[in-house]
């Protein structure tokens, strides 16, 4: 009764944020047997040889986001569920 557990749709944090932020019409498609992170990273022509460059790839990712509105609203759902969650009674 105190627990609540949501998912989201996203591979990954990052597909949360619009693409349109980006500059691009929408994230790339990634195969399955490849790491979806390195895979965008790929295919969007970024660094992505090691961790490393991938922890460099979110910085331009999040310097993007200003604001709620920059995000995907099926993300933003499951965040206020969560606030709704702990701020009302529930059981």
């Amino acid at each position: 009764q105190h627990v609540l557990i949501v998912g989201h749709p996203f591979v990954d944090i990052w597909q949360a944020v619009k693409p349109s932020r980006l500059g691009i019409a929408a994230w790339p498609t990634v195969p399955r047997n490849v790491s979806w992170k390195h895979g965008v990273c790929q295919r969007l022509g970024w660094p992505h040889r090691d961790q490393a460059d991938i922890a460099r790839a979110w910085q331009p990712i999040l310097s993007k986001v200003s604001s709620y509105a920059d995000l995907e609203p099926t993300l933003l759902g499951r965040v206020e569920e969560l606030i709704d969650f702990v701020t009302t009674g529930h059981g």
